[in-house]
């Protein structure tokens, strides 16, 4: 598996990269992807984007009691994904806030977009359970990854 992060058009643009597969088990009696699975596949791209840029959750939680929560999300589906599909999920930071980061997320095959979710994450405190400001050591790190374009390196949905 290659992942890959991008800025081919402009430095300051960032898309983070994850192949996937749709096997048996994400799929649903009609063999199209279960719709709750695509939150599964955003989840996983947001966790080895952390460990691309250097950040493995399970330490984080343990040298510092933080862990990123999904605060909200707002999904829309475009188009099924079948069994044995070749998948791109497409990951763009668009905006980080003192304690919050918005993923805007994209489910791709063959160069279109088949789901486009919005996908806010919140620093916590893990035994205080709730929202603190990030560390400025992952705060940069985002920042060097994030998209600041108003046109960001994604598909339009069709």
């Amino acid at each position: 598996m290659q992942i890959r992060t991008t800025s081919e058009t402009a430095p300051n643009r960032r898309v983070f990269v994850l192949p996937l597969r749709v096997y048996y088990e994400d799929t649903d009696a009609a063999g199209i992807v279960y719709y709750a699975n695509y939150l599964r596949f955003c989840e996983r791209a947001r966790t080895e984007w952390l460990r691309a840029i250097g950040f493995e959750q399970q330490r984080l939680r343990a040298e510092s009691g933080l862990v990123f929560v999904v605060k909200s999300v707002h999904a829309e589906y475009m188009s099924p994904a079948l069994l044995d599909d070749a998948l791109e999920l497409r990951s763009v930071i668009e905006s980080l806030g003192r304690a919050s980061i918005t993923f805007r997320q994209q489910v791709v095959r063959d160069g279109v977009c088949l789901f486009d979710a919005r996908i806010v994450i919140a620093c916590v405190d893990q035994g205080r359970a709730r929202p603190v400001a990030m560390p400025a050591d992952i705060r940069r790190r985002f920042e060097q990854v994030q998209d600041h374009s108003s046109q960001p390196e994604l598909l339009r949905p069709a």
